[in-house]
C-alpha cells in the first residue's frame, strides 16, 4: 500500500505543482479557469500559492506524514471549494478535474 500511496502522492504533487505556479504566475492560461467560474485574479492567484506550497508539503511529507497530511487537506478543501465554485457558475463539465483531483487526494489521505 505504500507504493501506491508515494504514486498516488507524486503524481498529486506534480500536477498541483503545475496548477499552482501556472496560477500564481498570473498567466492568462493558468487564470482561465478560474475566470471562466467568475473568480477575480486575485484570489486566484492566492489559491495558486496554496496549491504550489501543498506540493511542496507532499514533498516534504514523503519523509514527514504529519506534514503530508496537512497538505493533503488544504488540496482536499481547494478542490471541494473549486467544485462549489463550478457548480456556482453552473459549468457542471469543467468539474471534473476537481472532482478528480478531489478523489486522489481522498485516496492519498487514507492509505497514508
Amino acid at each position: 500500500m505504500h507504493t501506491a500511496h508515494v504514486i498516488i502522492s507524486s503524481l498529486i504533487a506534480l500536477v498541483f505543482v503545475i496548477a499552482g505556479l501556472a496560477k500564481a504566475s498570473g498567466n492568462p492560461r493558468g487564470l482561465s479557469i478560474t475566470r471562466e467560474v467568475n473568480v477575480k485574479d486575485g484570489p486566484a492567484r492566492f489559491v495558486g500559492v496554496v496549491e504550489a506550497l501543498a506540493a511542496l508539503g507532499i514533498v516534504i511529507g514523503l519523509r514527514n506524514n504529519f506534514v503530508q497530511w496537512i497538505a493533503l487537506v488544504v488540496l482536499w478543501v481547494d478542490m471541494s471549494g473549486a467544485m462549489y465554485f463550478h457548480f456556482r457558475a453552473e459549468k457542471i463539465k469543467s468539474s471534473f478535474p476537481p472532482f478528480f483531483f478531489l478523489t486522489l487526494v481522498s485516496i492519498a489521505l487514507v492509505t497514508i
